[in-house]
């Protein structure tokens, strides 16, 4: 899979569908890559050209030294679509995903046509509990910091799952300074103000249950630009996309064609 050189780091990206359809990028959450999409891509429509990357400090992107800005993640993803020459796309961002989509709605509303916002929220915890996040994975085992996420993304689940299994072996490959670099950005994001200033297609989406972004979090957050839509779907934890799949990816397909982004 292909890289592109921004001024400070290599970013890690894939794309399929044609060249020439409308645009889905998507951006996955804190300590995963861009694989925890493959289950919703393959239920995609073929005419889509999805653009899916790993943000810097996950994947196969460069890892810079920690901590990390929430600006400079959200300049890798603009930095991404200017060189792939994208414009007006619907962007998809899960968790902190969602936290670099509204961030670069904001900056660049050239590039973003249509937002969504899938477990994520204007502003995700506190600066208290990343603090004590950020200590606790400085001082444990990467093996606690994984056990501890995935009780949390997937709470009342038996974690022996295959698919759980998967995204257990996503976070065992992530570099301690990515993942922490990328709960400082977090800590200091706050876009309950710029968010509020949005006029464009938004869809909110939330799971039941969800412990790190709870689904009246999401509804609040969507609910910050003017006639967004919301949709919950039930029996998810955090990463929706990986828990129903193929809800998750009705919900985005009927969306995007509900705003006529694609036919």
């Amino acid at each position: 899979m292909p890289h592109v050189f921004l001024p400070d780091l290599r970013l890690h990206y894939s794309e399929q569908g044609p060249k020439d359809g409308p645009v889905l990028v998507l951006a996955h959450a804190l300590g995963a890559d861009l694989s925890i999409w493959d289950a919703v891509c393959a239920r995609l429509p073929a005419n889509l050209r999805v653009i899916r990357y790993d943000h810097r400090g996950h994947g196969a992107s460069d890892v810079p030294k920690a901590p990390y800005a929430m600006g400079a993640m959200i300049r890798d993803a603009e930095g991404l679509l200017d060189h792939l020459k994208v414009k007006d796309a619907a962007f998809c961002g899960l968790s902190v995903g969602g936290l670099v989509a509204q961030g670069l709605a904001v900056k660049r509303l050239d590039l973003i046509r249509t937002l969504i916002l899938s477990n994520t929220a204007a502003r995700i915890g506190h600066e208290s509990l990343w603090e004590k996040r950020i200590a606790a994975a400085e001082s444990s085992s990467k093996a606690a910091l994984v056990q501890e996420t995935l009780e949390r993304w997937f709470p009342r689940q038996d974690l022996s799952q295959p698919r759980i299994q998967t995204v257990k072996a996503v976070l065992d490959r992530t570099a301690l300074d990515g993942w922490i670099g990328t709960m400082h950005a977090i800590k200091g994001t706050d876009f309950y103000t710029p968010t509020s200033g949005l006029r464009l297609s938004t869809l909110g989406i939330a799971s039941s249950d969800d412990a790190s972004t709870p689904p009246d979090l999401v509804r609040e957050t969507a609910a910050l630009v003017p006639g967004s839509q919301f949709h919950l779907i039930r029996r998810a934890g955090h990463l929706s996309c990986v828990d129903q799949p193929e809800e998750f990816a009705t919900t985005v397909t009927d969306f995007l064609r509900s705003t006529g982004h694609m036919s």
